[in-house]
């Protein structure tokens, strides 16, 4: 890693035997590592977001197979075992599919029965780790290039270091903005109910020395309709052939308020991020936390009249987006186009 890619926030060390996860739940008060040995500790992590974001969820999966690998092989049946493991990962979130591309290139490499499983699944994990790493540089220069100088930015979530190999993908963009003096203000959405913007994004910008402004999510059509910014940039978690992007819960409202008060909505995120599968995004299967999320103490009981919907993700339609940026290239007007020409590049 260059001098200029040291990362100031690491979601996930590799130690070559065990995966340390940063606890993303107890930032910013508290910087805490958990440490996992088994493929098990790591779909926990997953599922409990300890660990979260598309890319970082795939990363952290692929660590998980080699553990796996680690704590079955030589066994007689240790290929059953990680197959086992993969299917314990691969439930742990429904809606990224980086998750399932980690998981298809690391079930893809046991099946050519390496000489030395663990030694190969480890390269091929530490490799999938440095190219998401490389290509959220690229994301950030791409997607810097598109938008050129802008009088102030939007992000929903937390789309950084923190959800990826590090330097993001929509605060990739704002970083690679910010370094070149191209960018006056920087806005988050708190993003309930995790509050991902109010607890991870905009304490991760600070890290970096970027001043960013916190604002209610309810907030954001007001300051779309002040004119303090130009354009919307978030991540995705899967995105259709016609380019129907699912991100965090909230991206929908915020590309249809843009589309009113004539703000840009970008897109960030890397190839592993398509799924060239699904024609549109109604196929995209979107996760329902538990309504415990929402509610409080005193509607949990079972006779209580007050009920939660707690979907995690929505879909924003390609013709609400105007560019899809990934470390491949850049789709102006998806809606229009479509995005399987990044398929090819």
């Amino acid at each position: 890693m260059s001098s200029s890619q040291k990362l100031s926030v690491q979601a996930l060390q590799w130690s070559g035997r065990s995966l340390k996860v940063l606890d993303q739940r107890q930032l910013p008060q508290t910087i805490a590592y958990d440490e996992y040995h088994d493929a098990a500790g790591v779909a926990e992590a997953i599922i409990s977001m300890r660990v979260r974001g598309a890319p970082a969820i795939g990363i952290a999966a692929a660590y998980g197979v080699v553990l796996s690998a680690i704590a079955h092989f030589p066994a007689t049946d240790w290929q059953t075992a990680v197959e086992q493991d993969i299917d314990q990962l691969a439930a742990s979130r429904p809606t990224a599919v980086n998750l399932f591309w980690a998981l298809d290139k690391m079930r893809g490499l046991l099946a050519q029965n390496p000489a030395e499983p663990i030694a190969a699944l480890t390269q091929l994990a530490v490799q999938i780790h440095a190219e998401d790493l490389a290509a959220n540089h690229a994301m950030g220069e791409r997607g810097a290039d598109v938008i050129g100088k802008a009088n102030g930015v939007l992000t929903h979530c937390n789309a950084g270091a923190l959800a990826t190999g590090g330097y993001g993908t929509a605060l990739g963009v704002i970083r690679s903005l910010h370094k070149r003096g191209h960018v006056q203000h920087v806005y988050a959405d708190e993003t309930r109910p995790w509050l991902q913007g109010a607890r991870l994004t905009v304490w991760e910008l600070a890290q970096d020395g970027i001043p960013a402004t916190l604002i209610a999510d309810s907030a954001a059509a007001w300051l779309m309709k002040s004119g303090k910014i130009d354009w919307i940039i978030v991540g995705a978690d899967r995105i259709a052939a016609n380019g129907d992007a699912a991100n965090k819960i909230g991206t929908y409202s915020l590309a249809v308020l843009a589309k009113q008060h004539g703000v840009k909505v970008m897109v960030a995120a890397p190839s592993s991020t398509f799924d060239f599968s699904l024609e549109n995004g109604d196929s995209i299967e979107i996760e329902e936390r538990n309504p415990k999320e929402l509610l409080a103490d005193c509607y949990l009981n079972a006779g209580s009249l007050v009920s939660a919907w707690n979907p995690v993700f929505d879909v924003t339609p390609a013709d609400l987006i105007s560019a899809i940026v990934t470390e491949r290239g850049v789709v102006i007007d998806p809606g229009k186009h479509g995005v399987r020409s990044l398929a090819a590049c």
